[in-house]
């Protein structure tokens, strides 16, 4: 029993709903339902052509394994490290969007939802469950399904915003509980604090942040100690942001919509931020369609995006969703926050990255590589920090660009790449 009211069964017969040809939906991270999941992969003899949508998860994902190619077709939304070698051999397949689109992809019918799986909280004494840690395009999803399948777990945190839904959506519960999935942090290398430093220089007070999971965003969060009335709008925050609440540097006073609330519409952490948002009314857990709005974002001022790249070329394209022709992640909320940012009042958009990979090759190129991805054009970039420096590409001609970023390009590349510069801008770039 679910609070003594609701009557649940055990996820093999909770899956028999599910018929060949159905098209499912379930949310991403921490909230993916593995125990649902399994037994899905479970009846695959006897399920055919189940399409499958999500963005990115992690842990369980066998439905991608090619035996399973009958039964199940995964296109995600965003491609994690567990579906990645079956994205690159063909098993599975991306849907180029990005995340602000995701939600009206769902509720358009491009991508239907005939049933959700769900990971909940326990229920309120008003009768709704929470989607907890990630309400993501699912909650578009939901609105169109024929049956919602959740797996209730009691370590599920039960959050406000778009995250609270009736169990009446509920056609099925499965009581399951286990500690969510937890990120972990490796200690921050001198490359990252450089970066980090650079970073901090450029966020003033007031700002409201679009701030990620990683060592780069952990990095840049560890050097706002001294700020004043920081805000979060993001698509999500994790441990990092919680010393400056507690502190008060992030207070939310300067928003100008959802003013003193933390928004986001998916997490990743530890157990302390899971408890961090549990019946926190300061939180607000949105869905996409709105936490990655560019016109939504824009209305706070001074909005500062943080994101990465794979690659950046010399005028200034950000490759960040493929290396080459492989597809590696996906374009995710990057170009939502850049545009965001760039249209906010006194808005700060930021590509930040090492200037080379662990293997030493440069981040900084003259040119893409061969079917690389371009998720933010030229046209959108502003800021590009590495640990060398920070340089604004925004109104800058072509030669500008390329002297601009070679100067904060590794010193070992900074050779090659002026001379790519002079071949492909001629003798006249200096």
């Amino acid at each position: 029993m679910i609070g003594n009211t609701l009557p649940t069964v055990t996820a093999e017969e909770a899956v028999k709903v599910v018929k060949s040809g159905d098209h499912l939906h379930w949310p991403c991270v921490a909230a993916a339902p593995e125990i649902l999941i399994q037994a899905l992969v479970a009846r695959a003899d006897e399920l055919e052509n189940v399409h499958i949508t999500h963005l990115y998860t992690e842990g369980y994902a066998d439905y991608v394994l090619p035996q399973y190619a009958k039964s199940f077709h995964l296109d995600s939304f965003f491609i994690g490290g567990n579906v990645r070698k079956a994205t690159q051999n063909g098993w599975a397949d991306y849907i180029p969007c990005s995340l602000s689109d995701t939600a009206r992809i769902i509720r358009d019918g491009i991508q239907p939802a005939d049933g959700v799986f769900l990971m909940v909280s326990e229920p309120d004494a008003d009768g709704y469950v929470s989607l907890g840690s990630s309400v993501d395009c699912t909650l578009a999803a939901i609105e169109s399904a024929k049956y919602v399948v959740a797996q209730v777990n009691r370590y599920m945190p039960f959050c406000y915003g778009d995250a609270r839904i009736p169990v009446s959506k509920i056609t099925a519960f499965v009581r399951h509980d286990v500690p969510l999935a937890e990120a972990e942090f490796p200690a921050l290398s001198e490359q990252d604090i450089a970066i980090g430093k650079h970073a901090a220089a450029l966020v003033p007070d007031g700002a409201t942040l679009q701030i990620g999971i990683g060592n780069i965003p952990n990095a840049v969060l560890a050097q706002l100690t001294n700020h004043r009335h920081l805000g979060i709008h993001s698509e999500m925050f994790s441990d990092g942001v919680l010393p400056l609440i507690e502190s008060g540097v992030i207070d939310g006073s300067r928003k100008k919509i959802d003013v003193g609330k933390h928004v986001a519409t998916f997490l990743k952490g530890t157990q302390k931020l899971y408890d961090f948002v549990n019946q926190n009314p300061a939180v607000l857990m949105n869905d996409v369609a709105y936490t990655n709005n560019p016109m939504i974002i824009a209305q706070n001022p001074k909005v500062v995006a943080l994101n990465s790249a794979i690659q950046i070329d010399l005028t200034g394209q950000v490759c960040a969703d493929s290396i080459g022709t492989k597809m590696f992640s996906g374009s995710g909320g990057q170009l939502d926050f850049m545009l965001g940012a760039g249209a906010s009042e006194g808005g700060i958009p930021i590509v930040a990255m090492p200037s080379i990979t662990a293997k030493g090759v440069s981040k900084i190129v003259p040119t893409l590589a061969d079917g690389a991805g371009v998720v933010t054009p030229r046209t959108v970039v502003h800021w590009v920090i590495t640990e060398f420096g920070a340089v604004n590409l925004f109104g800058k001609s072509m030669k500008e660009r390329a002297q601009l970023l070679i100067s904060i390009s590794h010193p070992s590349v900074q050779e090659e790449l002026e001379k790519a510069a002079f071949e492909r801008f001629s003798e006249k770039m200096y």
